[in-house]
């Protein structure tokens, strides 16, 4: 054990001491990190729990990037932006919405070198997109028994997150839906649910895309009849966390530059969850749109 905690030791020492650099700047002496390392290198460090940043150009000047407040108008003056506009004038590389965090300066920096050397590559952090939709339908709650295999109409949000890439496959969703109750079916619930979305078919004008949910929040009431005459009809509330694996699948249509009509059957079967013995009832019409 003793030997493990020394190697792993060795090799941290050996890392650090190879992804920092001492610099003298302004007769200061920093240990700083190459963020960024191109015509323009990005250079930052943590001095007492405070990010900061510096640019360095090619000739080895140094400067950092600060954002200072002003005493009298209390308003961030935004320095760093004057540099960096300053540095890479000609360019055409803006600095509109460029924050000084390491994020944020990595793809400035990123953007920057690969516009001023051909060679310079670098991977694109993924954007990620959302959508918006609203949905409704009918459903026999292919999950619960139903002894009268009724249908109630149900109706629901739903929020999805995927990356923003021309054709995306792959999407995070994320269900609210709300079921009525029946006559002859007195069971109302409420579903929150985490899922992953695959589009199977994905064309620009239609897509059609397989669901898993995969983690589910459920509560309501219902009502029922025991055998016991004594006991005879009452009610019961219910509430849970599930790691179902409800089956579904759905398809998008395109009908406008940012809006989808969306058909869909929810619940058809879940993997890790008791399944009703009625054939499952669960479509769903909505409308989604790009946010």
């Amino acid at each position: 054990m003793k030997k493990a905690f020394f190697l792993f030791g060795f090799l941290s020492l050996g890392f650090f001491s190879f992804s920092q650099q001492s610099y003298t700047i302004n007769d200061e002496t920093l240990e700083l990190d190459t963020a960024v390392e191109g015509n323009l290198d990005l250079l930052w460090t943590i001095d007492n729990g405070t990010y900061r940043y510096f640019v360095k150009t090619n000739s080895g000047d140094i400067q950092e990037l600060v954002n200072t407040k002003n005493a009298e108008t209390r308003k961030y003056q935004e320095e760093y932006k004057s540099v960096l506009n300053a540095l890479t004038e000609g360019y055409g590389v803006p600095t509109d919405q460029v924050n000084l965090t390491l994020y944020s300066l990595e793809d400035f920096f990123n953007t920057y070198n690969a516009t001023t050397d051909l060679s310079y590559n670098y991977e694109p952090r993924a954007k990620l997109q959302t959508r918006l939709g609203i949905f409704g339908g009918i459903t026999n709650q292919p999950l619960v028994e139903n002894p009268n295999n009724a249908s109630v109409p149900f109706f629901g949000l739903e929020f999805e997150l995927f990356e923003a890439t021309k054709l995306p496959r792959h999407a995070m969703f994320f269900h609210f839906r709300h079921a009525l109750e029946a006559d002859d079916f007195e069971y109302t619930s409420t579903q929150i649910a985490i899922g992953y979305r695959y589009r199977v078919i994905n064309k620009d004008r239609f897509n059609l895309y397989g669901n898993l949910k995969l983690v589910t929040y459920d509560f309501g009431n219902a009502t029922y009849t025991s055998n016991l005459p004594e006991i005879g009809t009452y009610e019961d509330s219910f509430s849970g966390i599930d790691i179902p694996f409800i089956l579904g699948i759905g398809a998008d249509f395109r009908v406008t530059e940012n809006g989808y009509i969306t058909f869909a059957y929810h619940d058809i079967y879940a993997l890790f969850s008791d399944n009703s013995d009625n054939f499952p009832i669960d479509f769903a019409l909505g409308f989604k749109m790009n946010l």
